[in-house]
């Protein structure tokens, strides 16, 4: 995948010499182009990589942005509000003609877990690394990435068949509780960083829309567990 950023603090042509080296010297990163006048750097790599882990290559002397327009952050995240609305109309349908709220919140937590898997399956290879730069347990334990979406799968037949639907439910608040406090602390520091919501197919940026996801989802799983108990 291709991916873009702007590097400030380039002044000479033996400055961009020595970003291209230092780029050069990451495993990932199979292409590089820089141009020295803008900053804009353009690299080729399995899946995108995080700004600090970038920085910390190329020295305290230069700084990482990302080379985003005011709209584009909403552009990228259209896929991601599609799929959600897809999930919602999805499980809405499966209610008729008679409607549940209890039946709702189950096959929308059925539905939210297949879909969002299917894309981590799609980037499997690359979703671990994605992963990890935000969620605080895939960071210190790699496996885990690994076997996210397998679970995220396991979790959503649990809810679509109704099989387990308690054990189900305490899963799902660990792992979205995790996972929403890695989020949140991306979003305090301001990690501009790839969300692994959907893979790493969509490029899709870390947002206030990733945090509202895992949250609705959080509060749909309590109020299960209320109902339950």
């Amino acid at each position: 995948m291709k991916q873009e950023f702007v590097i400030a603090g380039m002044t000479c042509g033996n400055c961009k010499k020595g970003v291209e080296e230092k780029l050069n010297s990451i495993p990932e990163i199979s292409g590089i182009q820089v141009d020295l006048k803008s900053g804009i750097t353009a690299i080729e790599t399995p899946q995108a990589l995080s700004f600090e882990a970038i920085e910390a290559v190329l020295g305290s002397k230069y700084t990482v942005t990302d080379r985003i327009v005011e709209t584009s952050k909403w552009k990228a995240l259209f896929p991601l509000g599609l799929i959600f609305l897809y999930v919602l109309f999805g499980a809405v349908f499966l209610q008729l003609p008679a409607f549940s709220s209890f039946g709702f919140m189950m096959d929308f937590m059925g539905l939210f877990f297949i879909v969002f898997s299917f894309f981590k399956f799609l980037g499997y290879r690359s979703f671990p690394t994605s992963f990890a730069t935000y969620d605080p347990i895939a960071k210190t334990i790699p496996i885990y990435g690994w076997i996210y979406p397998f679970i995220e799968t396991t979790l959503g037949l649990a809810f679509l068949f109704q099989f387990e639907v308690t054990l189900a439910l305490w899963v799902s608040l660990f792992v979205l509780s995790v996972t929403t406090f890695g989020v949140l602390q991306s979003l305090l520091n301001k990690n501009k960083i790839q969300c692994a919501c959907l893979g790493t197919v969509l490029n899709l940026p870390m947002t206030e829309a990733t945090l509202i996801e895992n949250i609705v989802m959080i509060l749909m799983a309590l109020g299960l567990l209320f109902g339950i108990a």
